[in-house]
């Protein structure tokens, strides 16, 4: 299990099934997890003050168990997922058979990338607060961190590369 995480618009969706197609992986959106009252507050923060912990915590558990069934199954899988604290991403390693790999990059190249997207739930102007609850990842997290401003292809290739990773694996 790799899950791919960063802030929106760094890249993971893009990134992440990319990886899974190129390795023959199931490809999981961690959005597709999230109850429909979180994503009206993401869609509206004017409205709403955007997701607590306490809104998390359920789609974290939710994840969890979806990792655990694929690694239980056998099934490698590619979840692109925010995973912006860490100890949201301590819930989501349930072994050490699940990798991270971190989108990094500047904030006005993630803007502009966020900006370009169409049709998507995620309002651009909850990347600062993104920006501001991100906990980049500490050395003995053990994650991978790649740095952003290259097409998909070539991050890709450099996650394949630094994680011994090889179609159909």
């Amino acid at each position: 299990m790799i899950i791919i995480f960063g802030v929106s618009g760094a890249g993971k969706t893009t990134v992440g099934k990319m990886l899974a197609e190129q390795l023959g992986w199931r490809f999981l959106e961690a959005d597709d997890f999230h109850p429909a009252a979180n994503i009206e507050k993401m869609r509206n923060p004017e409205r709403l003050s955007g997701l607590t912990d306490e809104d998390r915590w359920p789609w974290l558990d939710c994840l969890r168990k979806q990792i655990e069934r694929s690694l239980s199954a056998g099934e490698n899988a590619v979840l692109a997922c925010s995973a912006l604290k860490r100890v949201y991403r301590d819930r989501l390693r349930v072994s050490d058979e699940v990798k991270f790999v971190f989108l990094c990059g500047d904030y006005a190249l993630v803007e502009k990338q966020l900006r370009s997207r169409h049709r998507h739930f995620m309002n651009a102007a909850l990347l600062q607060s993104q920006v501001d609850d991100l906990e980049e990842p500490q050395s003995h997290e053990n994650a991978l961190t790649i740095q952003l401003g290259r097409t998909p292809k070539e991050i890709v290739e450099e996650i394949k590369t630094k994680l011994n990773l090889t179609g159909s694996d």
